[in-house]
């Protein structure tokens, strides 16, 4: 019994495109469907545009799918490319329909994504393995996560997560990688080959930080995750303005001469009225190879001490979420784009990471602060 065209396009629509998510049906990427009475079939798909990174990805999705239909005996896989007018489509429809304003979604009353902006004091301190190890966790629990790798000048985020390749884009709309579930974006993707340096200014910066979040087509997000530079300069300033509801994340070292700057960074939120979910202790202690015996290489106490200054200069509790251990594979998961808490999840840095994660993701049932379009009624 030779399989309908009916069967194969339900087949086809368990199919992702790889960047947008969803399925290719719902996307209007399916040219056609040809089943030939011996069972061949023959399914033409058009990809966003030509030179599209994930063709390989599309064709092995869309053959693995229709061969499982009853009756199938071979599959082709016919790739095209859009048109400018469908492109514009898709883009429309990826935007709800509201045509292709500039918006930052995330900064939208009634968003329901939590963003957290991971600030350091100094640079050395881990923030980006941090950054990164928590998105993996929060992603590994099924959440929709992503990551903005806002660290212009010292990008690593693509590397530590294993990117190497380009965004795709679809008209104006950036799609961005995504690698362990986790949706990506960096300037480092968008540099020619090498490792040339970023040299911009303050306009600059705030114009690419405004193009990762509004240009970007991130979905439906229940967390983003953004790797800020460290210290208190010009993108940590364009963050507290173009998201005003994020959320800061402080990550510190044990020793004070860390603790002390680290401070400092978070004490912006005196100024742009943010809130603080607290403070990560990074390289907290060593654990001994022969004993377990904890060994304070960087010192003791500094993440306490930034979370108690914290809370006497904002007036409100700032809790120490956590202490990451040292762990060498930390670091050289990171080197290899595979993050700890995926590869040795029960190891002491990744148990303590995951543990974290667990607490950042769990929303307060409260509205406060939620716009909930509500006007009072006429008497």
């Amino acid at each position: 019994m030779a399989p309908t065209p009916e069967s194969v396009t339900a087949a086809l629509a368990t199919v992702n495109d790889p960047e947008i998510r969803r399925p290719i049906t719902d996307l209007d990427m399916v040219k056609s469907v040809d089943v030939s009475p011996d069972g061949v079939v023959r399914v033409g798909v058009y990809l966003t545009v030509a030179g599209c990174p994930m063709r390989d990805t599309i064709t092995r999705d869309v053959t693995t799918a229709v061969s499982k239909v009853e009756g199938v005996t071979a599959v082709h896989v016919d790739l095209d490319v859009m048109s400018a007018e469908q492109r514009k489509n898709l883009q429309t429809r990826l935007r709800g329909n509201r045509g292709p304003e500039k918006e930052i979604p995330f900064a939208k009353p009634g968003s329901l994504t939590r963003v957290f902006a991971v600030a350091s004091g100094k640079g050395g301190v881990g923030k980006s393995s941090v950054t990164v190890n928590l998105a993996a966790a929060m992603a590994s629990s099924g959440l929709k996560v992503g990551v903005v790798d806002a660290d212009i000048y010292g990008h690593s985020v693509p590397r530590m997560l294993g990117v190497s390749e380009r965004p795709t884009k679809v008209e104006d709309m950036i799609m961005p990688p995504v690698a362990h579930d986790i949706k990506v974006i960096s300037v480092g993707m968008f540099k020619p080959p090498g490792n040339d340096p970023v040299v911009w200014r303050g306009p600059m910066l705030d114009r690419a930080l405004h193009q990762f979040l509004a240009d970007v087509y991130w979905g439906d997000l229940d967390v983003l995750l953004m790797d800020l530079p460290p210290g208190t300069g010009d993108i940590a300033i364009s963050v507290a303005q173009r998201m005003p509801g994020a959320e800061i994340l402080v990550v510190t070292t044990p020793q004070q001469a860390a603790a002390e700057v680290a401070e400092r960074a978070g004490s912006i939120a005196t100024q742009t009225h943010q809130q603080i979910a607290g403070v990560i202790e990074n390289m907290a202690w060593l654990p001994c190879p022969h004993c377990d015996e904890r060994i304070a290489v960087f010192g003791e106490g500094g993440g306490q001490a930034v979370a108690d200054g914290l809370t006497r200069v904002l007036g409100t509790r700032v809790p120490l979420l956590g202490q990451v251990p040292i762990d060498l594979r930390l670091r050289e998961g990171g080197d290899e784009g595979k993050p700890l808490v995926l590869t040795d999840p029960d190891s002491p840095a990744a148990a303590e990471l995951r543990r974290i994660a667990d607490g950042l993701s769990k929303r307060s049932g409260s509205i406060k602060g939620l716009q909930l379009g509500l006007s009072p009624s006429g008497r």
